[in-house]
């Protein structure tokens, strides 16, 4: 199976090139689909200049402006032709090896949405703040939802590519974790969890993701909870 691996960037210029690499790396048949989310800090610049020699398995979108992270990968669905799609942020917190075991049950036809945890792997903990949110919002999942999941709001959320088209996905920020985690679970696909590696941020080192954010994916797995 041929693996689209969507990446959506803003303002990533210190981590892009060497996340590019590790991706291009992984020893799958795959596409990679980097979406410039109206960067500021030379990192459009970076993907210009990238462009003009890269090969056939680098495809190029550009945003005109900042519009969020959930608009981003709507955008980069559009371009994506592998029969399975993952995320892929472009810090270096998550390991990209690690993508070759997240598919494997996908491609033996026993699941057909992987999520990677971070919970399940023996990893460092982000600030307790933003451990505790996640923790929380996959209590909440579980509750409204109910899944068994330990880590809703990890970045490494892998899928048939035509469950995640099935979902008409209206998130244009961090709330697409919650909205994708929802939509698939109201149609009953089991979500089948394996763990990952997992290198935490600071805010200081360029973490983007705030409290309200995570006011946002509650309101986020409510809504779709009781809106039919």
């Amino acid at each position: 199976m041929r693996l689209s691996i969507i990446i959506p960037v803003y303002n990533e210029k210190a981590t892009l090139l060497a996340l590019l690499e590790k991706v291009r790396a992984v020893p799958l048949e795959k596409e990679i689909i980097v979406v410039d989310d109206g960067s500021t800090d030379g990192t459009r610049e970076l993907l210009k200049e990238l462009e003009k020699k890269s090969s056939a398995d680098l495809v190029f979108v550009y945003q005109g402006r900042n519009r969020g992270k959930g608009a981003a990968i709507r955008r980069g669905m559009e371009k994506v032709t592998g029969e399975v799609v993952v995320i892929q942020d472009a810090d270096l917190e998550y390991e990209p090896m690690d993508l070759v075991r997240l598919i494997q049950p996908i491609i033996r036809g026993e699941a057909r949405v992987v999520y990677g945890s971070r919970v399940l792997g023996r990893n460092p903990k982000s600030s307790f703040s933003f451990y505790l949110g996640g923790r929380f919002l996959s209590w909440l999942t579980n509750l409204l939802y109910g899944t068994s999941l330990t880590d809703e709001p990890t970045c490494y959320k892998m899928f048939r590519t035509e469950v995640l088209r099935s979902l008409s996905l209206k998130c244009r920020g961090f709330e697409f974790c919650p909205e994708v985690t929802a939509k698939v679970s109201r149609q009953g696909v089991k979500i089948v969890e394996l763990p990952i590696r997992y290198y935490p941020r600071t805010l200081e080192q360029g973490k983007k993701i705030s409290w309200r954010d995570g006011l946002v994916a509650i309101w986020t797995l409510i809504r779709y909870r009781f809106n039919r």
